[in-house]
């Protein structure tokens, strides 16, 4: 009986183009990968300054690891709250400018105990219907009433405040969108935050490090809480919180995702605080980055490809979920891996091909990228 649901379940999958095999992947060497003993371009990672790649980091994560072990061996209430998490995550809080900092195994993971643990029954939140999964899942979870609004339209959001009674209200949004790579309307929403005594929650697992002075991000004037991810522009794995201390010790003693699970190890603190470091000094990183998205979504364009983005997350419109799986094939045979965005990921009928652009890529790569798009797109 549940073998036959879930074949019926995959079947479906394939026939809609929404089936998901990922691609096996072997060596990692900077902006290439090999998948298969073939030397793929990569557009679809998140390591988006290169320190994922940078030697220093390698070392300097090798050398903590080496030192303090690899694993805490126990939850965070219990002995694994070690000195180094707290050095670390008050770093991280006193850098980004917020009060305090609290550390996740994932990104996942702290938007899951963020949104489900912080808001009740009793409280609206209003959330960006782009918002990742993780938030979504994080905000059924909860007891709270929920209400999605337009894709950075606070003129609706406006309307779906108003539409409710008194009491306690939230919003959920993110500063650079994972998959369509814009950003809100920052001033805007904190209007309404002002106006309506709202409670924000930012996601910026994909502006801090990038965007912003220093990579400080962009929503410090909105955000009362932000999220955000050392898997992408640091180059490690894990997660931060920036927030008050109140609300810190609340998740600290309610939080199911952080509670119930093993800590960090010290050694992921110790390369997160040095990471930190780095970050601050990389502007000639985030230059580099800014011009390679400029310059692709200049020579995209010019070729006539409908071009979405603000900064190095960018999406090339397709529509049909079958064309998008088709045309990222053609691209990857031609030694280029661009990852095909679909439905749930993005709305039914809206497949996009997503770009991650990297401080690791040169000037040739982008513009052969938007080249072949063009070329392999005739046939879709």
């Amino acid at each position: 009986m549940f073998d036959d649901r879930y074949r019926k379940k995959l079947d479906h999958q394939r026939l809609t183009g929404l089936i998901r095999n990922p691609l096996t992947i072997g060596e990692k060497n900077g902006r290439f990968v090999t998948v298969n003993g073939r030397r793929i371009l990569n557009f679809a990672s998140n390591d988006y300054l290169g320190l994922a790649a940078d030697p220093s980091v390698k070392q300097r994560v090798a050398e903590h690891f080496a030192d303090l072990g690899p694993s805490s061996s126990s939850s965070r209430l219990v002995t694994g709250n070690h000195h180094a998490i707290r050095d670390a995550e008050m770093a991280f809080a006193g850098y980004f400018g917020y009060e305090d900092a609290l550390f996740f195994p994932s990104g996942y993971q702290a938007n899951l105990a963020v949104l489900s643990t912080l808001f009740g029954k009793g409280d609206a939140v209003f959330f960006d219907k782009h918002v990742h999964a993780s938030s979504v899942k994080g905000i059924t979870l909860s007891s709270a009433s929920f209400f999605g609004y337009r894709h950075n339209d606070a003129g609706h959001l406006e309307r779906r405040i108003n539409a409710q009674g008194p009491g306690p209200k939230a919003l959920v949004t993110e500063a650079l969108f994972s998959m369509d790579g814009d950003t809100p309307d920052i001033l805007a929403l904190r209007t309404l935050k002002e106006k309506h005594r709202l409670l924000c929650v930012v996601d910026e697992a994909h502006s801090f490090g990038v965007l912003g002075k220093g990579g400080r991000g962009m929503a410090r004037p909105l955000a009362d809480v932000a999220v955000g991810t050392m898997g992408k522009a640091f180059g490690l794995f894990g997660a931060f919180v920036l927030l008050p201390k109140l609300y810190r010790e609340y998740l600290m003693n309610f939080a199911s995702p952080l509670i119930y699970t093993t800590s960090l190890p010290e050694a992921q603190a110790k390369s997160a605080a040095d990471i930190l470091g780095m970050i601050e000094g990389a502007d000639d990183r985030r230059d580099r980055l800014t011009e390679l998205c400029e310059l692709f979504v200049k020579k995209a364009r010019d070729l006539g490809l409908t071009v979405k983005g603000e900064a190095q997350i960018l999406s090339v419109t397709v529509g049909d979920e079958q064309k998008s799986l088709a045309l990222s094939r053609r691209l990857f045979d031609k030694g280029l891996f661009v990852f095909p965005a679909r439905f749930p990921t993005v709305p039914l009928g809206q497949a996009i091909l997503r770009i991650s652009l990297t401080a690791l890529h040169e000037k040739a790569d982008v513009l052969r990228l938007a080249e072949e798009i063009a070329k392999s797109g005739s046939g879709c």
